[in-house]
């Protein structure tokens, strides 16, 4: 039997908490007998939550946590003052050791300033980014930032398209993955101060397989395997994927039961187009993982259900076993790299 996997869960974080979240952990230990669920929370309410389900118990522990970090609240504060809240109990599990993941749907700025407050960056990373995986047609990317550093810096960009690559190749089993640079167009010459500045330093980082400028419009066709950008552009872009998708699937679905023949005609495509949809289906892919620090932090969307729950628990295994860290802090701590990140 593999090692066991360790994961906090945030089981108080996230809009359809403490429910989804339950079932999440109870999905995944009945998938994974090598891990191990530590639910932070109210003990009493998450006990109620789990005597609902059959499950290997010895899989599943609650650690109490009274309080509970709201989505509106102010991130640096909430971490400083609700110090038994769910989302701290569970980073500190990590920091101390007595757990190797931390997964929460809840307060998005609490989980990055606590990931980079109390778990820590690695030694050598400037920022931690945000790193979610996106469907496209060749498969999926990493899109990175994309949320967690709003005002970066070319060298922050760098590392980012470094600490993306090794990603890619380790989990997603992608191998020499294209990085390629959010821009207005494919000149190098384009773009505004930040994607110039940094242009030069990606060309110049050899590690990497460097590809040029990639539009906004190349990233759903899989043109580029490693999406960089910083954070405000990167979330922009997944919320305007995640809204297009949408809209273009209810607007699929409607236009199917308009009339008798339109029917017949759904039911026919029905197993190719949900074979299509389910490729398109970002809750596969689990949560964002924030890249470069010295345990994981997985952050999924605030209304996930236990589907994207129970997949961001079993992304850690292979997080741990593929020891994402250790490779980055050994591309980020090399000389000839930080050489190529300062420029």
């Amino acid at each position: 039997m593999s090692e066991m996997t360790r994961v906090a869960l945030d089981a108080m974080g996230g809009d359809n908490a403490p429910g989804e979240m339950v079932k999440g952990a109870v999905e995944a230990v009945k998938k994974r007998k090598d891990i191990k669920v530590l639910l932070t929370g109210r003990e009493e309410v998450l006990k109620q939550e789990l005597s609902a389900y059959t499950y290997p118990q010895e899989q599943i522990e609650i650690v109490h946590a009274e309080e509970v970090i709201e989505t509106a609240e102010p991130p640096v504060a909430a971490i400083r003052t609700k110090k038994d809240s769910s989302l701290v109990t569970a980073l500190k599990l990590v920091k101390r050791g007595e757990a190797d993941a931390f997964v929460s749907a809840g307060n998005s700025g609490a989980v990055l300033a606590g990931g980079q407050i109390l778990v820590g960056k690695i030694k050598g990373v400037e920022r931690a980014p945000l790193a979610p995986l996106i469907p496209t047609a060749k498969g999926v990317a990493l899109l990175i930032d994309c949320g967690a550093n709003v005002d970066a810096r070319p060298s922050h960009l760098v590392q980012f398209a470094q600490m993306g690559s090794i990603y890619m190749e380790h989990i997603v089993g992608k191998k020499n993955p294209r990085v390629g640079i959010v821009n207005i167009g494919a000149e190098e010459e384009k773009g505004n101060a930040l994607v110039k500045e940094t242009f030069p330093l990606l060309k110049a980082c050899k590690d990497i397989n460097f590809v040029g400028s990639v539009e906004a419009r190349e990233i759903p066709a899989g043109e580029v395997d490693v999406v960089v950008c910083e954070a405000f552009v990167g979330n922009v872009i997944l919320k305007l994927y995640e809204g297009v998708g949408g809209t273009l699937i209810h607007k699929i679905k409607a236009s199917m039961m308009t009339s008798l023949r339109s029917k017949i005609g759904a039911l026919l495509v029905k197993p190719a187009l949900k074979a299509t949809l389910k490729d398109f289906d970002a809750s596969q892919y689990g949560g964002a993982p924030l890249l470069g620090l010295k345990g994981l932090v997985v952050k999924t969307h605030g209304n996930s259900t236990s589907k994207e729950v129970c997949t961001s628990i079993i992304q850690c295994v292979s997080f741990k076993e593929q020891q994402i860290n250790e490779k980055i802090q050994e591309a980020i701590g090399r000389p000839e790299d930080a050489k190529a990140v300062t420029g």
